[in-house]
């Protein structure tokens, strides 16, 4: 999944800002750096100071003309006061961003800045009233009814509410409707509704759901199972890659398997008998909602594709580089289980220096702010490098700020942050037969780390599983002109998924979000296309050699 926005709040309303402020484009400049003076502020935990920023923008009445906007700099802040530890100030600012209409009590409950107030009588009282205020909707949206327990086979009426609530949320959230070559969505339901009643168990109907969201063809939208099936199923200890339209194995866990001859660089060729493709396409591509081709191929060939019943083994043709084919039965383990065998500790950040003075840095995630933190730790040695790979090969995600923030090293000027739009739905509209909107916002200008940025050159690794915030990273560095991209294209699924739970314990999400480079490029249903295209050979996978960083190595040792 992926999270758009930091969880600071002065960092979150800086990807609220980007329409244009009434009192047009001088404003907007002005508006737009001081609130990056404001972020800044904000991190370096000066909170007077960005208090200071954001009373200067409050008087403005071209900032009064525009709610949002207004509303967002009110919220900020009550954050600033209250970890100021000015409550009153705090409190004051946080009843009238609450009186907009525009702010949550989950949202103000979530944040950490307002830890300071919380035993003040009038915080309390705030929240009271405004969970009174939001109990209509919370029923209307998040109505406890369909959160009813598992069970091996759910009613026949939850299963069809079920999938009622997931065909009703996408017909007024999903954002990317467009895309479908008009398809007929009522109908889908109505195609599926026969099916859900015939399912014998929980896990065929959530089977059916997946099946079902798979046909939006977006790879921020599906099903998630219960905990309940979750833990009923499990993998053998081996990860898989597809590499030039084939199956190999890339690693193994589990020392029994090493010893049948189940080893790295083993190409699959078929799966309980079935050709290892049309195994893909038949029993795992239906259930993968993806939005680029190279997407669906990742989710099944190396995500999914050995995923199964925990009492059930998997029977795997395997051919060697000699050609030689043998048959192994391999069991399932569960996650559990897994975590006993050996394996190397999962390193979200990782930095080390090449020969030739080459500064390697591993964004596996941006899940937290690991790996903003852990390279301005080493900035200084990487400074002192002559180059830097940054490698986002295997990052699926989490927030984009915290890869923004990291590109924030590389300039001394501001560059900008993603576009992005939803849709814009109203009621009334539809009655007067006027289309839907698209809401959009611009996106905003990311501030530098200071004067004196990292000046030489700089290289990001990109594959099909860079995903979601990742992308956002990629794409932003490639709008910077910062450096080149080499690899693979990008899974082309980024945005902000809605979460909505399910009968049973599962949960379906759908992409309400739909981004684009800071120009307006599209790069979601394609792919960040890298400048320097360069994929993995079946020779060096069996080599142990890594194709990508090799070229990346080359080209910045050979200019």
């Amino acid at each position: 999944m992926k999270i758009r926005y930091s969880v600071c709040a002065a960092l979150l309303a800086l990807s609220v800002y980007a329409q244009t402020p009434a009192g047009g484009a001088a404003f907007r400049e002005l508006y737009l750096r001081r609130e990056a003076e404001a972020a800044a502020l904000y991190q370096r935990k000066e909170y007077a100071g960005a208090a200071a920023i954001h009373e200067e923008l409050r008087r403005r009445p071209e900032l009064a003309k525009h709610e949002e906007d207004y509303a967002h700099v009110l919220y900020n802040l009550a954050c600033e006061y209250s970890l100021a530890g000015d409550k009153d100030r705090a409190l004051a600012a946080l009843r009238e961003a609450v009186a907009s209409g525009l702010v949550s009590s989950s949202s103000i409950r979530q944040d950490g800045d307002f830890e300071p107030i919380r035993n003040h009588s009038g915080y309390k009282e705030l929240l009271t009233a405004l969970d009174a205020k939001e109990r209509p909707a919370r029923m209307l949206w998040n109505s406890p009814a369909l959160r009813t327990p598992f069970r091996e086979d759910l009613p026949e009426d939850e299963k069809v509410a079920g999938l009622s609530r997931l065909w009703s949320e996408a017909k007024f959230n999903f954002v990317y409707f467009d895309r479908l070559d008009g398809i007929d969505w009522d109908g889908l339901y109505l195609l599926y509704l026969p099916k859900v009643r015939r399912t014998k168990s929980t896990l065929e109907y959530y089977q059916l759901l997946a099946e079902f969201s798979a046909k939006l063809k977006d790879g921020h939208s599906g099903v998630s199972y219960p905990r309940q099936l979750g833990e009923k199923l499990g993998w053998p200890l081996l990860n898989t890659a597809f590499v030039q339209g084939r199956v190999f194995i890339q690693a193994v866990r589990d020392p029994e398997l090493a010893a049948q001859g189940v080893k790295p660089g083993v190409e699959i060729t078929a799966i309980d008998g079935v050709p290892v493709k049309q195994f893909g396409a038949e029993r795992v591509a239906p259930f993968r909602g993806a939005s680029t081709p190279q997407d669906l191929e990742i989710k099944v060939f190396e995500y999914s594709l050995l995923g199964g019943p925990l009492d059930t083994p998997v029977v795997l043709t395997l051919r060697d580089a000699a050609g030689l084919e043998v048959t192994r039965s391999l069991p399932r383990k569960s996650g559990a289980e897994s975590d006993k065998y050996p394996h190397e500790p999962y390193k979200a950040f990782e930095f080390k220096v090449l020969p030739g003075n080459i500064a390697y840095v591993a964004l596996r995630s941006f899940g937290d702010e690991t790996c903003s933190k852990q390279f301005d730790a080493n900035f200084e040695a990487i400074r002192k490098t002559d180059a830097i790979i940054f490698d986002v090969r295997e990052n699926g995600g989490g927030s984009s700020n915290v890869g923004w923030d990291i590109l924030g090293y590389l300039t001394d000027r501001p560059f900008q942050s993603t576009q992005w739009s939803t849709r814009e739905y109203r009621p009334v509209w539809r009655a007067w037969n006027r289309p839907e909107r698209q809401y959009s916002d611009p996106g905003y200008a990311i501030q530098p780390h200071g004067s004196d940025p990292y000046r030489k050159p700089v290289i990001v690794l990109t594959s099909p599983r860079t995903y979601s915030a990742a992308e956002d990273f990629a794409v932003v560095f490639d709008a910077m002109k910062r450096g080149r991209t080499v690899g693979e294209a990008t899974g082309g699924s980024t945005g902000q998924p809605l979460s909505i739970p399910l009968p049973g314990g599962g949960s379906f999400r759908l992409c309400t979000k739909h981004d684009r480079y800071p120009d307006g490029r599209e790069f979601v249903g394609v792919g960040l296309l890298p400048t320097v295209p360069v994929s993995p050979t079946v020779e060096d996978l069996r080599a142990g050699r890594d194709t990508v960083l090799d070229a990346a190595v080359r080209l910045l040792t050979t200019r």
